[in-house]
C-alpha cells in the first residue's frame, strides 16, 4: 500500500462494512421473528397448545444460548467473512425447511437446528466492529447495525404479514429463507478485514488502531496466550462486573424475545385484533426500540467524547433503559388499542437504549477472548430465549397475559439494579503469566 501523508483524506470504508452487518442481522432477526407472525395460523393447523407453542418459540434459544461460548471461540479463531457465509446458509436452509414442518416435533427440531447455526453471528459482529472502528465510536456503530433488527423487523413485520395472508405461514418460512440464501453469497463476495480490504487507505487503519480498532485481530496473535483453554472460560465465568453485564443482558432480552415470540399472539387472540391491523400496529414498537437504541448509542459516545467516565457515559443510558422497560406493564391497565400500543413501545424504547450493553464486551475483556467473552455475554443473556418463552407459555394458559407482562417488567427492573450494585469500576480484565490468573488493571 502506498506511503500516505497525514494530510491524506480517510477513506471510510469501516461504514460500508457496517452496512453489510445491519443486513446480516436484518435477516437473522426475520427468522428468529418469522415463526411469531405464523403462530396462530400454525398452531391452529398443526393443533399445538399454548404451552407447545412456548416450547417451540424457546427451541431456537436451547441451541442458540448453549453453542454462544462454542460459537465465541470459533469467532476468535477464524475469520468472519467465510464463518458468516456458511451461517447465513445454513440457518436459512433450516428456515425454509420449516415450512414443511408437519407437527411439533419437526417444527421444534427446526427451530433447534436454527438457533445452533446462527448461534456465532452476534460474536462475529462485535469481533468485525472491534476490528473496523475505534473505542470512541464503537458505541454507535453498535447501536447502528443492532438497529438492523428492529428496522428489520418494523418495515418487514407487514410485509410477513401479507405474503401469510395470501400464501400461507409455509410460504412465509419459504419466502425468508430464500432471501437468507441470496444474501449469504453477496456477503461472501464484499466482506473482508481492515487488512485485506483492497479499497480502505493506511490513513484509516492508523485512524482505527490509534484509537483502539484491533485491525489485525481476526485471528489469534502470535505469543498470546491460547483461547483454548479452561482457565480462560473461568475467568469470563467469575468476574464480578462481567455478572453484572450478564444479568443485565438477560433482563433486556427477556423484553426482546416477548416481541419477537409471544407480542403477535398477545394482539390478536388476547386483544382482539385484526391479523392483518395487528401487523401494522406490531410494527411500532420496533421503531421505537430503534429510536432508543440510537439514542442511547449516541448519547454514549457523545458523553466519551466530551471526556466523561467510561463507566457514566456506557452504564447510565442502559441503566435508564431497563427501568423505562418496566412501564409495559401500564398495559394491563388499559383495554384502548392506542394506549396498549403506547406502553408497549415505551417499553421497547427503554430495551433498545439497554441495547448498546455489547460495547462492555469490548471494554472489559482480555483483547484476544473478545470472542469468548462475547460468547459467555450472549449466552447468558440469551438463556431469556428459552425461559422467558416457556414461562409465558404457562402464565397465560389460562388465557390471562397480565401476569406475563408483571414477569417481564420486573425482569427489567432487576436488569438495572444489576448494573448499579455489581458492575463497578469499568477496566479491561488481564489475564497474568503463566499461570492465566485473572485480575483487574
Amino acid at each position: 500500500m502506498e506511503q500516505l501523508t497525514g494530510r491524506t483524506k480517510r477513506t471510510r470504508i469501516r461504514y460500508a462494512m457496517l452496512s453489510l452487518v445491519f443486513v446480516n442481522v436484518m435477516i437473522n432477526y426475520l427468522d428468529r421473528s418469522n415463526l411469531s407472525v405464523a403462530a396462530s395460523a400454525l398452531s391452529k393447523d398443526l393443533q399445538l397448545s399454548t404451552v407447545e407453542m412456548g416450547l417451540i418459540f424457546s427451541a431456537f434459544g436451547w441451541t442458540y444460548a448453549l453453542l454462544q461460548i462454542p460459537g465465541g471461540l470459533i469467532a476468535d479463531r477464524f475469520g468472519p467473512r467465510v464463518l458468516y457465509a456458511f451461517c447465513l446458509i445454513t440457518w436459512s436452509l433450516t428456515t425454509i425447511f420449516q415450512g414443511f414442518a408437519r407437527g411439533f416435533v419437526s417444527l421444534f427440531g427446526l427451530r433447534l437446528a436454527t438457533g445452533a447455526f446462527e448461534a456465532p453471528s452476534y460474536p462475529i459482529n462485535n469481533r468485525i466492529v472491534t476490528s473496523w472502528f475505534p473505542d470512541h465510536e464503537r458505541a454507535s456503530a453498535i447501536a447502528m447495525y443492532v438497529c438492523g433488527q428492529f428496522i428489520g423487523l418494523a418495515f418487514f413485520t407487514p410485509v410477513l404479514v401479507t405474503i401469510q395472508f395470501y400464501f400461507g405461514w409455509k410460504g412465509l418460512f419459504v419466502t425468508t429463507g430464500m432471501l437468507g440464501l441470496v444474501w449469504g453469497l453477496v456477503w461472501y463476495f464484499f466482506y473482508r478485514d481492515p487488512m485485506d480490504h483492497k479499497k480502505v487507505n493506511q490513513a484509516e487503519l492508523d485512524y482505527i488502531e490509534k484509537g483502539g480498532g484491533l485491525i489485525s485481530g481476526k485471528k489469534n496473535e502470535p505469543g498470546q496466550p491460547s483461547i483454548w483453554k479452561w482457565a480462560n472460560v473461568k475467568q469470563v465465568f467469575t468476574n464480578r462486573t462481567l455478572w453484572g453485564i450478564y444479568i443485565g443482558q438477560f433482563a433486556m432480552n427477556a423484553m426482546l424475545w416477548f416481541f419477537l415470540t409471544w407480542f403477535p399472539t398477545y394482539l390478536v387472540q388476547y386483544r382482539g385484533l385484526n391479523f392483518i391491523k395487528s401487523g401494522y400496529l406490531a410494527s411500532i414498537p420496533f421503531l421505537a426500540a430503534c429510536g432508543g437504541l440510537l439514542l442511547s448509542g449516541f448519547v454514549s459516545d457523545y458523553l466519551v467524547r466530551k471526556g466523561k467516565s467510561i463507566g457514566m457515559a456506557r452504564k447510565t443510558p442502559i441503566i435508564i433503559g431497563l427501568i423505562v422497560s418496566a412501564s409495559i406493564v401500564g398495559a394491563n391497565y388499559t383495554n384502548n388499542t392506542t394506549y396498549i400500543i403506547f406502553f408497549m413501545a415505551l417499553a421497547f424504547f427503554g430495551a433498545g437504549m439497554a441495547l448498546i450493553s455489547w460495547v462492555f464486551v469490548s471494554i472489559l475483556s482480555p483483547k484476544h477472548l473478545i470472542g469468548l467473552t462475547g460468547g459467555v455475554f450472549n449466552f447468558m443473556g440469551n438463556l431469556a430465549s428459552i425461559v422467558v418463552p416457556i414461562v409465558i407459555g404457562f402464565l397465560v394458559k389460562e388465557g390471562d397475559f397480565e401476569p406475563a407482562l408483571v414477569f417481564i417488567g420486573a425482569l427489567g427492573l432487576i436488569g438495572a439494579l444489576s448494573y448499579i450494585f455489581l458492575v463497578g469500576k469499568i477496566t479491561h480484565v488481564t489475564i497474568k503469566d503463566p499461570e492465566l490468573e485473572p485480575k483487574l488493571v
